[in-house]
């Protein structure tokens, strides 16, 4: 039954956006971006609660958000993680253990709509305004940044050249914004009339359109050190991505695992994390 209903949902609301687009383009694109901007899971579950309760640190506020951060103190570098989608901070948890032992200082935060953040609304110029907030409050030296987290990481720089931050990582992070969006659309089988809608939204929202929107090309306006790890049979984010984007970043060298998966949360990864920090 579940799988039946997975299948057919997202047609559902695919024919229903189609549907309301003929009466107003415009309804249509803000429902179908608020749909694609809106986490269904990432809260914190009951085995993930002793670990987060533990480092619970400021609580800042962004666009009325209310970001729980979290702080692991050492005497090296500060190092800020940003999670993907539909996760939070737990999912750094093997990597934050490594972090410590090497006596680091970590920053984290759930993003908008996750863990025990507040919101609903996700998508990479808020979290990247959140970014900003934690950067300037707390100073870090290093970003480490997996799946969106990672394409956030990068957009952070490319925006704000001068900062805090010396080193970014990359983990698994997707690049253009278009083939993310031709996903959706293919996922939801919405028409060309709302597809049209939602890049006008963009423009007036973000002031790009959705063509613009590629980390691949902002990389070349990225002078820090960078780090790239990307599984070549990731089936969430596109391998090509991390090549485009080492490509076309100087500063950058990419490591390609094989049969890691999406998630890349393994001591191998770890490793070459710790050891470029260190570099």
């Amino acid at each position: 039954m579940k799988k039946i209903l997975n299948k057919y949902i997202p047609l559902f609301y695919g024919s229903y956006f189609n549907s309301l687009a003929l009466v107003s383009k415009e309804k249509a694109a803000q429902k179908a971006f608020d749909l694609f901007c809106t986490p269904r899971s990432g809260k914190v579950k009951p085995h993930q609660k002793e670990f987060l309760d533990k480092a619970k640190n400021n609580i800042l506020t962004v666009d009325k958000i209310q970001l729980q951060t979290y702080k692991w103190t050492g005497t090296k570098g500060t190092v800020l993680l940003l999670h993907g989608w539909e996760s939070n901070v737990f999912r750094w948890r093997n990597l934050i253990d490594d972090l410590k032992k090497e006596d680091y200082t970590i920053i984290a935060f759930d993003a908008p709509g996750h863990g025990n953040s507040s919101g609903h609304i996700f998508n990479v110029p808020l979290y990247n305004k959140c970014a900003e907030k934690i950067i300037e409050t707390y100073l870090p030296k290093y970003i480490i940044g997996h799946s969106v987290g990672g394409m956030t990481s990068l957009y952070n720089q490319y925006k704000n050249p001068i900062n805090s931050i010396e080193k970014v990582i990359s983990l698994g992070a997707p690049s253009e914004l278009s083939e993310i969006m031709a996903n959706y659309q293919k996922i939801l089988k919405f028409n060309a009339k709302v597809l049209t809608g939602i890049n006008e939204l963009f423009i007036r929202e973000f002031k790009f359109t959705i063509n613009d929107f590629s980390v691949s090309r902002m990389a070349k306006d990225i002078s820090k050190k960078g780090l790239l790890i990307h599984d070549k049979f990731d089936k969430i984010a596109p391998y090509h991505s991390s090549e485009s984007v080492h490509k076309n970043w100087e500063e950058s060298q990419l490591i390609t695992t094989e049969g890691l998966g999406h998630s890349l949360h393994q001591e191998v990864v770890n490793k070459e994390i710790i050891a470029f920090l260190k570099s």
